[in-house]
């Protein structure tokens, strides 16, 4: 069975992108990188790219409409499937994100709907929330919003600062885009509304208690 075809599109040190690297690495995995594109020469991301023998450019064109009239080109002349949005630090054009509607995903670190936009670990430190995470979700015009397919769940410590909340949200990130990647690819996805129904799934039966009884 042919292998679903994703785009990556990166701005920075390509955490994420590693950790969809290394899934595909595995033959029994249904996805492949077929390209990376940065919008920034300068992100780290492209020598992993590079170094797991993944084409990759660097898309640099100021202007929001030119700069997708040109990632778009890219996309279709390596007949990506997919475009994964990880760690891509630009607002795309609306006319883009329309035309990979249901077809564009993106991870973001809080539990979404809560806390969009930047500084996500900021606005959980001080909203006082318990719990913290990440998200994977379809791609919309508006910012960090569009149908929820994957979350992971982590415990805000009373001790937290914005770097070690981060630190412990990434490395559950590193798990969870690998996850939603995999569930697109087997085309287990089904959008209904607001919601995204996972075939074949089922939620876990336990529940978190942040403090501990």
């Amino acid at each position: 069975m042919a292998k679903l075809r994703a785009g990556v599109l990166i701005s920075g040190r390509g955490s994420n992108l590693q950790a969809l690297i290394e899934a595909a690495a595995d033959p029994a995995y249904p996805a492949e990188i077929v390209l990376v594109i940065s919008n920034r020469a300068e992100a780290q991301g492209l020598q992993r790219a590079a170094e797991a023998g993944i084409p990759h450019e660097v898309i640099a064109e100021p202007d929001r409409t030119a700069f997708a009239a040109a990632t778009d080109a890219a996309l279709r002349r390596h007949r990506a499937e997919l475009v994964a949005l990880a760690g891509f630090m630009r607002l795309l054009d609306t006319g883009f994100v329309k035309a990979w509607r249901d077809r564009m995903i993106n991870i973001h670190p809080s539990l979404l709907p809560s806390f969009p936009g930047l500084h996500p670990q900021h606005q959980a430190l001080a909203a006082g929330a318990r719990f913290s995470g990440c998200t994977v979700h379809f791609v919309r015009p508006a910012t960090d919003s569009g149908p929820i397919i994957a979350q992971a769940v982590v415990p805000v410590h009373d001790d937290d600062d914005e770097e070690r909340l981060a630190a412990r949200i990434l490395a559950q990130e590193h798990r969870l885009y690998p996850l939603a990647l995999r569930l697109y690819a087997e085309g287990r996805l089904r959008i209904d509304g607001k919601r995204v129904i996972v075939a074949g799934s089922k939620p876990p039966e336990i529940a978190a208690l942040n403090p501990a009884p």
